[in-house]
């Protein structure tokens, strides 16, 4: 079982594997060249040992960040 937290994109460069993610208020560099196709700012991600596993909806990732008692 691996436990993902939701982040949402801030900054990912063209062509670069490495993009910056926020994790409740906190920007970290995150690998995200698992995902198909460019990311955009503001968009949200799954992450699991600094790797984004998949795209997640604005709401999805408010409901898994409420588990942990966090806001988005």
């Amino acid at each position: 079982m691996c436990l993902g937290i939701p982040g949402r994109v801030v900054d990912c460069p063209e062509g670069a594997d490495l993009g910056q993610v926020e994790v409740a208020g906190v920007v970290r560099d995150i690998n995200l060249s698992l995902l198909d196709g460019p990311l955009v700012p503001g968009e949200y991600v799954l992450i699991h040992s600094g790797f984004a596993l998949e795209r997640m909806s604005r709401e999805r990732a408010a409901d898994a960040l409420a588990f942990f008692g966090a806001d988005l």
